[in-house]
């Protein structure tokens, strides 16, 4: 288990909080970032590489799709997300999801749904690339 912990004077940098002017005005009290990390193993067995392929045209719409309705869902005021294709090592990120809010319930309760209706929703599928040289579809 690694943990840390700091107390700094002043504002902490954050490249989100400024992300694309989310935050002017004052509203957002909350930025959550999410990444998913290709873990080294997976059912007692070691990864190499998570492969990643999507059906684009549908993925890209489907995401689009999804960020708006659970972005209106929970009043937030952004939500942004990125997905890996192709091949991805272990201990690399495949997925990055940002969201902003007015408060921190609304940005938790908002990414775990995101991340839930994401993984059931949209056509990406991931395989497996075992450190022994084999290689398995995934969901």
């Amino acid at each position: 288990m690694m943990t840390h912990a700091m107390i700094l004077e002043g504002a902490l940098p954050s490249p989100w909080a400024e992300q694309a002017g989310v935050c002017a005005g004052g509203e957002v009290g909350s930025v959550l970032v999410f990444e998913g990390v290709v873990r080294g193993l997976e059912g007692g067995r070691r990864l190499s590489a998570l492969r990643y392929e999507a059906y684009m045209p549908m993925a890209l719409t489907q995401l689009e799709a999804l960020a708006q309705e659970v972005a209106a869902r929970h009043g937030l005021a952004g939500l942004r997300v990125w997905h890996s294709v192709g091949r991805v090592p272990v201990g690399c990120v495949s997925l990055r999801v940002v969201v902003w809010s007015g408060h921190r319930a609304e940005s938790l309760a908002a990414m775990g749904e995101f991340v839930a209706l994401l993984k059931r929703d949209v056509p990406i599928w991931k395989h497996h690339e075992w450190a022994d040289g084999g290689q398995s579809a995934g969901g």
